[in-house]
Order: structure tokens, then C-alpha cells, then sequence
């Protein structure tokens, strides 16, 4: 069970740390959160689940006593020595525990073995990070699901719908291949320290045909998105060699037309588009 919020001060004060705010350190104190990220991820005996940031271990420890392998990164020197002490006499086999940044180990240095069989990630996931975070997992090998603690403002980001203000890059890069399934609100109280704003569990599942962007296409995303007022056809005829032929012909067959901006292209065009430009991009 998690810590109480009086309890967790003491645990705190006990190591000596300081919550550090640039490292979204939020802790969490709700029970039924953890059962719901257990429950929402599907969390099963002998599953190899991803962490990301597991602090005090409150949520590493659940899963653990849910019977699954666990791999989690921590870049607080502090807690990663907490959790070093703590969980190994007790899961000597099913922990393991990198030191580290999670955007350079975004799979916490799961084997290559495991990463080509079935794992998940269940993750509190640092506002920070999220992004740059996500987006190294969406290059692969792709976990089948991920349900992730994020703020609301980035959760509502990931899951947004073409034509939306919200609708981004990395909203185009999950949602090829990944499906939005119902999540959870958590408030603010069941963090402590509070934090400001109100989270979100946000509940991902592989689609059964995952789409995986290049590199060189990704980037092509970014840089429309960027400039996301302009309009598409400026935006191509600028970074994409060749005549625009092929690139016109998919909007067309889209309803699409040149005059379209990139937060209104659905994601399954963006698809195409990037099939049919992986030569030309």
C-alpha cells in the first residue's frame, strides 16, 4: 500500500531529500490509484513491465507483488540508494534498476531479448520528460500497452483529434500506433507533494498493425507542425524533392486539398504520406 502523506514526509526526512520540483517528484499516497494503474495496464503474474521513475517505490512495489519482472530507471541518486536497499531482499529475481536519465534509457535497459517479447510500461511519468520520453519509445520495439501518469495538459495533447489546437506531432506518432482507451482522473490530493494541476492516467493499447515513422519523416512532422498557420502544400513544396505529384495525388485521394494546415491532416494520411514519401523526404 502506498505511504500516507504523513508517512511519506517522515520516509523523506529520513533520507535526508527534498522533493525536487524540475524532477516531478509528486509521490504518490492513493491506493486506488496504484490498483488502478495495475488494473487499467492489466498488470499479470510473470508480465515484464517498464518503469519509469519509480521515487519511493509505492507503485515498483505493487507490481512487483503483483508477480511481475520489473525494469525501472531512477535518476535520483538519493532514491535510486532508497530503493536499491528496500526491494532487492525481497524481489531478488524481479527487480532491476538502472541509474539514469529515461530519455537516453527510455526502456530502462531492457534486454533486447525481452524488448522482442510482450512488455508494458506503468509509469509516473515527469512532466518534463513525457515527450521527449515518449517519443524515443514510439521508435520501438513497442510495448503492448502503456498507462501512463501524466498532467493533464499533456495527456489531453497525446490523445487530441485532428483540427484540435492540441493536435501535435507526438499526437500523430502515438495515435499510428497506439489506440486511446478509457483512463482515470487522478486529483492533486493524491500526490505529495500537491501539485498544481490535476493528472491523468492515460491508457494505451498497441494497435494490432502498429505504424512506426522514420526518423527523416518524423522530422518532416515536426518542422509542418511547427509552422502549423502554414499551409501544407507551402510546407511540402519546400522539403520534399520531386515534383509534388505523389505527395498532391494522396491528399487528393484523402479530400484533402494543398490549402489544408497540418493540425487538420488525420493521422492515418500522415501515414500515407509517409510511406509514399520515404524516398522522396
Amino acid at each position: 500500500m502506498p505511504l500516507s502523506p504523513t508517512a511519506t514526509r517522515e520516509l523523506l526526512a529520513s533520507l535526508g531529500h527534498q522533493p525536487k520540483r524540475f524532477l516531478g517528484q509528486n509521490f504518490l499516497v492513493d491506493g486506488n490509484i496504484v490498483r488502478k494503474s495495475l488494473e487499467l495496464a492489466r498488470v499479470a503474474a510473470g508480465d515484464t513491465i517498464v518503469e519509469i521513475g519509480p521515487g519511493l517505490g509505492t507503485l515498483t512495489a505493487a507490481l512487483l507483488e503483483a508477480g511481475a519482472t520489473v525494469w525501472a530507471v531512477e535518476m535520483d541518486r538519493t532514491l535510486h540508494a532508497h530503493l536499491t536497499e528496500s526491494l532487492p531482499p525481497e524481489f531478488p529475481t524481479t527487480f532491476h534498476l538502472l541509474e539514469g536519465d529515461a530519455v537516453e534509457h527510455p526502456l530502462a535497459n531492457l534486454p533486447a531479448t525481452g524488448a522482442t517479447g510482450e512488455f508494458k510500461v506503468v509509469a509516473n511519468l515527469p512532466y518534463a520528460i513525457a515527450t521527449p520520453w515518449l517519443d524515443a519509445v514510439l521508435s520501438g520495439p513497442l510495448p503492448a500497452r502503456l498507462v501512463l501518469m501524466l498532467q493533464q495538459e499533456a495527456a489531453q495533447r497525446y490523445a487530441a483529434m485532428p483540427g484540435s489546437k492540441s493536435f501535435g506531432a507526438i499526437s500523430v506518432f502515438l495515435q499510428a500506433a497506439y489506440d486511446v482507451e478509457p483512463g482515470h482522473n487522478v486529483a492533486a490530493a493524491c500526490f505529495f507533494p500537491r501539485p498544481d494541476v490535476e493528472s491523468r492516467l492515460l491508457n494505451l493499447v498497441r494497435r494490432p498493425v502498429p505504424f512506426v515513422f522514420s526518423p527523416a519523416f518524423k522530422a518532416l512532422v515536426r518542422t509542418c507542425f511547427q509552422q502549423r498557420r502554414k499551409q501544407i502544400g507551402a510546407l511540402l513544396r519546400a522539403r520534399v524533392a520531386g515534383d509534388g505529384a505523389i505527395w498532391r495525388e494522396l491528399l487528393r485521394a484523402d479530400g484533402l486539398s494543398e490549402q489544408i494546415r497540418p493540425e487538420a491532416i488525420p493521422t492515418a494520411s500522415w501515414q500515407r504520406l509517409a510511406a509514399a514519401l520515404a524516398p522522396l523526404a
